[in-house]
């Protein structure tokens, strides 16, 4: 059997022996008080997956008021700061390479996170989505449209959560501007009514982005530096798709040629949306002729899958998510043609070392 694409390196501003990247997924094991990752169970779980070629970790906030689930690990204090230090060794003393994924949900959060106070988004629009709170999922809120103040304050949030992620050891950060969070809530027209610089036109839309990125770039390199996006998510996380949608993410995809990432991380549609007005199908396709750099692609991919768009030329990474949660030796898996083991929805969001840890490899 000829060599699996999956399998070969890559070098292109990010130096991979494989291109299997393990998916970023909210877990909820940082139960504890200052919301810091643990050397027993999140160091353990991303060491026990350092075989990937790239490891993407959950979404972790860079604010306290970036919160919007329950035990998500932060990157904002010291003490995280410290926590993820055992995390990222452990994973580089297996030869892994992580990145740490920076978050801020917006109107995805709920005023049981903030001491009463509102979630803040680009407008004041409720979601009409379900926050998961420490009482259990109740219903979101009409959030506080932030302020221009409020925007520059976030910035420097994402600024030093970069600065305190190379401190913690990470290979470099992604910012999570995909599902619904704070910055596809100021791309899309269904959750940003703005009328001053952020609002209005595509490139107003994509202001607060770039704004983060070139902040962030100030403080690490930018081959260092990654972004996720998901242009056809509809009807999923508060986000409807209209016209001007596909051409925001465009105008962006496009306008990133002009950085030097790690990666830009795509994900295909999450819901059929070929009966959707304005949404586009095949998201790796679309988007691969608008963008020279290197490209990830995301969502239900197999074996037989990832490797067929690879081959097609149609992205250069493949990332991995549920296929991770229960096969924490998935590369080899899949070099070995070994049976993949089920994962455990039940415990996808609970505490603990069950259904998190405790997946054994093939070999045992």
């Amino acid at each position: 059997m000829s060599k699996q694409h999956l399998l070969t390196p890559y070098h292109k501003n990010i130096d991979l022996k494989n291109r299997v990247v393990m998916a970023p997924m909210t877990r909820s094991r940082a139960d504890n008080e200052g919301k810091v990752p643990t050397d027993d169970l999140h160091g353990l779980y991303y060491e026990q997956r350092a075989s990937a070629g790239l490891i993407i970790t959950e979404g972790s906030q860079v604010s306290a008021e970036a919160t919007g689930y329950i035990n998500t690990p932060g990157i904002y204090t010291e003490a995280q700061v410290e926590g993820w230090k055992k995390v990222t060794k452990r994973v580089h003393d297996q030869g892994g390479t992580i990145f740490i994924q920076l978050w801020h949900v917006g109107r995805i959060s709920h005023p049981d996170f903030h001491d009463g106070a509102l979630p803040v988004s680009a407008s004041a629009i409720n979601p009409e989505a379900k926050s998961f709170t420490p009482e259990g999922f109740k219903d979101t809120v009409t959030p506080k449209a932030m302020t221009i103040e409020d925007i520059k304050r976030t910035v420097k949030d994402f600024q030093n959560a970069a600065k305190n992620a190379i401190e913690a050891g990470f290979d470099g950060v992604e910012i999570h501007s995909s599902n619904g969070y704070l910055f596809q809530q100021f791309f899309n027209g269904c959750s940003n009514t703005r009328t001053d610089e952020y609002g209005g036109s595509i490139e107003n839309r994509a202001r607060f982005f770039f704004e983060v990125l070139d902040a962030i770039k100030e403080v690490i390199p930018q081959e260092r530096i990654a972004a996720r996006f998901n242009p056809s998510a509809h009807n999923v996380f508060g986000i409807t798709v209209d016209e001007d949608t596909i051409p925001t993410f465009e105008y962006i995809i496009k306008k990133l040629n002009d950085y030097n990432l790690a990666y830009v991380h795509l994900s295909e549609p999450f819901t059929d949306v070929s009966d959707v007005p304005f949404a586009v199908s095949e998201i790796a396709k679309h988007f691969r002729p608008l963008y020279n750099g290197t490209l990830m692609i995301n969502n239900e991919f197999d074996k037989e899958k990832g490797n067929k768009v690879l081959e097609d030329g149609d992205a250069d990474l493949v990332a991995y998510g549920k296929l991770f949660i229960s096969n924490p030796d998935l590369v080899e898996r899949f070099e070995q043609d070994v049976d993949l083991a089920e994962w455990d929805e039940d415990t996808f969001y609970t505490t603990g070392e069950k259904g998190y840890t405790d997946y054994p490899k093939a070999t045992e």
